[in-house]
């Protein structure tokens, strides 16, 4: 029986509610549920935003080592990995130490500076973070699960958790690990038709597209493309098959995922896909589901939000 828990951005306050409305309380070092059954699954993204970065990780780290919870890894921890690590050749961070760089992960920094044991300690603890999970017949992941990604990453990882060596290589661009971590934690991306691109909501033009790779459904452009403000902008023809296929599959077991910062009222992306975050790591509420039983439908009456 799980409860899934997706992106904690530094909340504690919103966190510890949430576990506590879930029914579970701290014993014996760690939060635990009175049914013995029941375990969190988080979904990554637990650092940078929120003001208390430490308290999150601390109670993650104690529930995994506790066998209470089990977790993922979310783009922030990926980035805040190659933000903390030198380039074996060069001596340089694997992701710069760049002003717009240093903002997004200035909470963190704030609690874990550059060089600390603390932040050492914390970055070896994300390190062995998995990058996917399956259990009892359902999917869990922080961006996109991709068929053919994660069967690349599954032969060429331990139980999808990268070594020190695939982590500098996923820090470096141009590698092909590089590109199956990046769409595993932060979607992904595609270059549209030759001749089209579209304006986003910053105006900048664009000729690649995120996709809404849930949609099994889709058939055009139009419609596996997200945060395009004006779809007409894109070509109506069909999906290429380097797209289509990549699709996840209205046959495939539930996935649960978080990272794309919804808001509104929660709804399922598809039959058998569901985003949980909500915003939580600015205003919005940090959303869960509960699974009472393997292998059951995803029923959003499973949701618990106030």
């Amino acid at each position: 029986m799980y409860d899934i828990i997706p992106d904690i951005h530094g909340q504690a306050e919103k966190f510890t509610s949430r576990l506590t409305s879930l029914g579970y309380r701290e014993r014996r070092g760690a939060w635990r549920h009175d049914d013995p059954r029941r375990q969190v699954v988080f979904l990554g993204d637990f650092i940078d935003r929120g003001p208390r970065n430490g308290d999150v990780i601390d109670v993650v780290r104690r529930m995994v080592d506790a066998g209470t919870a089990h977790a993922v890894m979310g783009n922030h921890e990926l980035n805040a990995i190659h933000f903390h690590t030198p380039h074996p050749q060069t001596g340089l961070p694997l992701r710069s130490h760049s002003s717009k760089n240093m903002e997004q992960h200035a909470s963190f920094l704030g609690e874990y500076p550059v060089g600390s044991a603390a932040t050492a300690d914390v970055i070896a603890w994300m390190k062995s973070l998995p990058l996917f999970l399956e259990m009892d017949g359902f999917r869990f992941v922080h961006a996109c699960w991709d068929e053919e990604v994660i069967s690349q990453l599954r032969e060429a990882t331990v139980d999808g958790r990268l070594s020190d060596a695939q982590l500098i290589e996923a820090g470096k661009k141009g590698e092909p690990l590089h590109g199956f971590v990046e769409t595993t934690t932060k979607g992904p991306e595609t270059e549209l038709p030759e001749g089209y691109s579209f304006r986003d909501k910053g105006n900048h033009e664009r000729t690649e597209v995120r996709l809404k790779w849930w949609n099994g459904d889709a058939k055009t452009w139009r419609d596996i493309a997200i945060s395009v403000p004006d779809l007409t902008q894109l070509p109506a023809e069909a999906l290429p098959s380097r797209v289509s296929r990549s699709v996840y599959s209205k046959d495939a077991d539930p996935v649960f995922f978080g990272h794309y910062w919804l808001t509104g009222e929660p709804e399922q992306q598809s039959q058998n896909a569901l985003c949980l975050d909500y915003s939580a790591g600015k205003d919005g509420p940090l959303v869960a589901y509960c699974i009472a039983a393997p292998g059951e439908a995803i029923d959003l009456k499973n949701l618990v939000i106030g």
